[in-house]
């Protein structure tokens, strides 16, 4: 059985992943009634209040709490996690020898899912020591393609990844954000705007998933002289990539400041 500690927007995604890829033996312990008696409406799954509950019946654990939460948590149940559970953190900057200081077992993973995970379009990148059996690897892998693509890195990698996937979702919304803006300032209406920069947004992924590079499809779409070219000159002007450098720097050095509870 495959049991969360914690039932916010990223365990919901999972359980909804989860059930739509067929499996069925799901436990879910949330502080909230109200947010258990949802779950259990919408996702037909099992709930509690009780985190220790979900270690005695499950065999993955998947940690979805937050960040702050983690030394609670895992102070509540350590005693009770056997060496043959697998638990499976996506809490940022919390570190494999962290979790393994804090329970009863070498079955840690690592994970960075990221929020399009909510319409099964995410990206999960997974960290591991090398005492986890690709057996055990491959049943949380299942899990995390249920809700998108995955990737395999080591632990090393991982702020960058929560900075440039985990909060990436946020910093594209916020650049789509202000081009609807944008738009209405200059005379569009809301919907419209929207539209136009969300349907442009959908397409250019969709054009870079193919394979096209980010500074092919970028030459494609610029002319000399013309509407892009001024546009691009005014990021440059800006310092838009040393903003992006910052940005991406500042996530990073953060989930870094989470890790350090050893």
């Amino acid at each position: 059985m495959i049991g969360f500690i914690g039932g916010g927007n990223m365990a919901e995604a999972m359980i909804k992943g989860i059930r739509q890829s067929g499996k069925k033996d799901i436990m879910t312990s949330e502080p909230r009634a109200d947010r258990r008696a949802y779950l259990e409406k919408t996702y037909d799954v099992k709930t509690t209040s009780d985190n220790r509950e979900i270690v005695k019946n499950c065999n993955i654990i998947i940690l979805a709490v937050k960040p702050q939460n983690m030394d609670d948590v895992t102070g509540e149940i350590g005693d009770y996690v056997s060496d043959d559970k697998i638990v499976v953190s996506i809490a940022a900057g919390i570190t494999l020898s962290y979790l393994s200081s804090r329970l009863k077992t070498s079955k840690i993973i690592r994970v960075m899912p990221n929020t399009p995970a909510l319409v099964l379009e995410g990206m999960s990148v997974l960290s591991m020591c090398e005492c986890i059996h690709d057996k055990d690897m491959g049943l949380v892998r299942d899990i995390f393609m249920s809700i998108g693509k995955v990737m395999v890195l080591p632990e090393k990698y991982m702020d960058v990844v929560t900075a440039l996937s985990g909060s990436g979702p946020a910093f594209i919304a916020l650049f789509v954000e202000k081009m609807i803006d944008s738009g209405i300032q200059a005379g569009l209406t809301r919907f419209n705007a929207s539209e136009l920069a969300i349907q442009t947004l959908i397409g250019t992924a969709k054009l870079l998933e193919s394979g096209m590079p980010p500074d092919k499809l970028r030459e494609m779409v610029t002319s000399p002289g013309g509407t892009t070219a001024a546009g691009l000159k005014i990021f440059e002007e800006k310092g838009f990539s040393n903003i992006i450098n910052a940005v991406i720097e500042a996530a990073a050095n953060r989930s870094k400041e989470l890790g350090k509870k050893e």
